[in-house]
């Protein structure tokens, strides 16, 4: 049994619940709703705290993620159980059952998920909070190395701009040089037969 920490989870399509679980009961439910149909439609993490519970949501590409616990429960933990389900839940689902599923039609399947999770979540905070840091530190790297190749790709265009402009100024110093030597022969030409 779940200790009270962590004590329902959902995942929806806009405001389609798909799968859910709970083994406690309360008004957690009904707000966790409420919540939903504020969240904005961008991909997002948001957390929302009342009658001494936190209720953290991951929405991504139309999918939103829930999970309400106890408010002294530690949010990163909460947020890195989002991640996984988010995780889980599109290995299984992803670009196929999802997309057409009616209102808690993945009950069956994926609730003994969210159960497992949870109780995984809550069991081994130590574990899932040092993978939430690993996460993290990857999620920074990616990102540096991003801006990296970015800033890369723009000195390339740079460069490639300043060659075209050598190029066009070589082209034109050589149409000079040719037109003055076209214009001296002319010259010697008229100057020799005068």
């Amino acid at each position: 049994m779940v200790q009270q920490s962590l004590i329902y989870s959902f995942v929806a399509r806009g405001m389609v619940i798909l799968a859910e679980h709970t083994n406690f009961t309360g008004n957690f439910v009904e707000i966790a709703l409420q919540c939903l149909q504020r969240l904005p439609a961008t991909n997002t993490k948001f957390t929302y705290n009342t009658d001494g519970h936190t209720f953290n949501y991951l929405a991504h590409d139309g999918f939103t993620y829930c999970v309400v616990g106890v408010e002294s429960f530690d949010r990163h933990i909460a947020m890195a159980f989002l991640d996984r389900i988010k995780e889980d839940f599109t290995k299984r689902y992803g670009g196929g059952k999802a997309a057409t599923a009616t209102s808690k039609s993945l009950n069956k399947e994926f609730g003994p998920k969210l159960k497992e999770h949870m109780q995984y979540c809550v069991e081994h905070p130590e574990e899932v909070s040092k993978l939430a840091k690993v996460k993290a530190q990857v999620s920074q790297v990616q990102d540096v190395m991003l801006e990296n190749i970015d800033q890369v790709l723009n000195r390339q265009v740079k460069i490639d701009v300043l060659m075209d402009k050598t190029d066009n100024l070589r082209d034109q110093v050589l149409l000079f040089f040719h037109t003055q030597f076209m214009n001296y022969l002319l010259y010697m030409y008229t100057f020799t037969h005068t």
